[in-house]
């Protein structure tokens, strides 16, 4: 767990300095003075001008210059993440592609427009049955799992999702487990029976929506090229209503046609949804829509003028339910170190409508990163090699960067397929993420509770005394 920032972290006891790079910690500046992330850990500190002179002088020296700084100062410990890849990891998440087809025809769909470049097709009952029995394998009494349906569309087939989650439930139960459940939908097909069964169920409902009106209507028309957004907001409003257990947010992917952020946002949140969140679209397999270094400039500051609003209204004890920031903060309060950017291919695997598993949803059909099937299980030979390889820690340039394990090294799907052209994107919102939880910390404490935690100390350009 993470401290918040006014109850710095304690620091540990200083070893040797090991090899180490500029890369290794990141300063970044508050109306409170200057601070600093120790990137393995993702601990914070307030440090005084003269100890950031110090590691800026060192950072430009290179070599072991940073590190002997940091060990000068207490501040290098052991490692948290030592560049191993996890061995054997079980299987707690998985999203069915219950439907291989979709009746949208989105030009940047990864899936292809459902079908994954393949023949449209939907998943038979007992390939569902033996998804939810793999998924509960190697589960022990109070383990939690997941359960996602995805497509295409995946309300194509609807009654297949009822029917399994009902089982999923049932097995859930007998277990002594938990059993979460997800969709993401384009909300055309939605019915108002289907609010009663999501919030019966408590799912986590996802609505793709691409903007207010017409904005979302060019880009997700129907496959005959008709608007949607009029027909997606009529079907969701009962949803929206109902959300109680269930929690219904709205997605936006984000591409040069779309780039007014705050207005859709605010639109978006007048409307009820749970949550509303922005992701760039970094790789198509038509390329159209992909963002280039100029839109990603522009997101950055859109994203930013959307978070300065978010610190606004939670500074005056407002809701304002902006999914971004509230996983930064988040993610920056756990102390989130992670070498990899998501659980793919290790404990969250996609399943394809014929039962493959694959490294994640995206993956889909795609041979190259299948890992086995659901009647047989995984292949954890070729898990093993998919988790050495993609180790943020052996990826380039991503080794040598601060933000590598707050980022994990970027979308695998999105790396693979275009490469990492979001980079400066990336350390850009997490610095202004790293500014606003310190300002935030300050202003509504009670927002990042100790969870008993000691308090520590802020760290001088004199070493501090044991």
């Amino acid at each position: 767990m993470k401290v918040p920032i006014g109850r710095e972290r304690g620091i540990g006891a200083a070893t040797a300095p090991p090899s180490s790079t500029a890369g290794d910690f990141h300063l970044f500046d508050t109306d409170d003075g200057p601070h600093l992330l120790i990137v393995d850990g993702s601990q914070i500190y307030k440090i005084d001008e003269a100890l950031e002179r110090q590691l800026k002088s060192a950072r430009a020296l290179g070599g072991t210059a940073p590190a002997l700084v940091l060990s000068k100062h207490g501040l290098v410990g052991s490692r948290h993440i030592d560049g191993t890849a996890p061995v054997d990891p079980p299987v707690r998440a998985l999203s069915l592609a219950v439907a291989e087809r979709c009746n949208l025809g989105c030009t940047y769909c990864y899936a292809e427009g459902g079908s994954f470049g393949g023949t449209p097709r939907g998943m038979s009952w007992e390939v569902a049955v033996a998804s939810i029995y793999r998924l509960m394998a190697d589960v022990k009494p109070g383990d939690r799992v997941s359960l996602a349906f995805l497509g295409g569309e995946p309300l194509i087939n609807r009654d297949l999702i009822r029917r399994a989650t009902e089982l999923a439930v049932h097995n859930a139960a007998v277990r002594k487990i938990a059993v979460a459940f997800s969709i993401t939908t384009n909300g055309t097909l939605l019915r108002e029976s289907d609010a009663d069964f999501f919030e019966r169920y408590g799912f986590a409902v996802t609505v793709s929506l691409d903007g207010v009106g017409d904005t979302h209507d060019r880009l997700r028309p129907t496959k005959s090229g008709r608007g949607t957004y009029d027909k997606v907001i009529a079907n969701v409003k009962p949803l929206l209503a109902r959300q109680r257990h269930m929690q219904v947010s709205a997605r936006v992917t984000v591409t040069p046609a779309n780039l007014n952020l705050h207005d859709t946002l605010d639109q978006f949140i007048k409307l009820g949804f749970h949550s509303v969140g922005f992701s760039p679209m970094l790789s198509a397999p038509t390329r159209h829509g992909e963002m280039q270094a100029p839109d990603l400039q522009i997101l950055l500051d859109n994203m930013i003028t959307c978070g300065r609003e978010f610190e606004r209204r939670v500074a005056a004890n407002e809701s304002y339910p902006f999914a971004n920031m509230m996983t930064a903060l988040e993610e920056i309060h756990r102390g989130t170190h992670r070498p990899y950017p998501c659980g793919a291919g290790a404990g969250y695997f996609g399943v394809s409508a014929s039962g493959g598993l694959f490294a994640c949803h995206r993956f889909v059909d795609d041979k190259a990163r299948a890992m086995g099937h659901v009647s047989h299980g995984v292949d954890r030979a070729r898990q093993q090699r998919w988790l050495e390889a993609r180790n943020v820690d052996r990826q380039e340039p991503c080794r040598t960067c601060w933000a590598r394990y707050l980022c994990g090294g970027g979308c695998h799907y999105e790396v693979i397929h275009r490469g990492r052209p979001a980079c400066d994107y990336i350390r850009g919102w997490l610095d202004y993420a790293l500014g606003a939880y310190v300002r935030l910390s300050m202003l509504r404490p009670e927002l990042f509770p100790l969870d008993g935690m000691r308090r520590g100390a802020a760290v001088s350009a004199r070493p501090t005394s044991r």
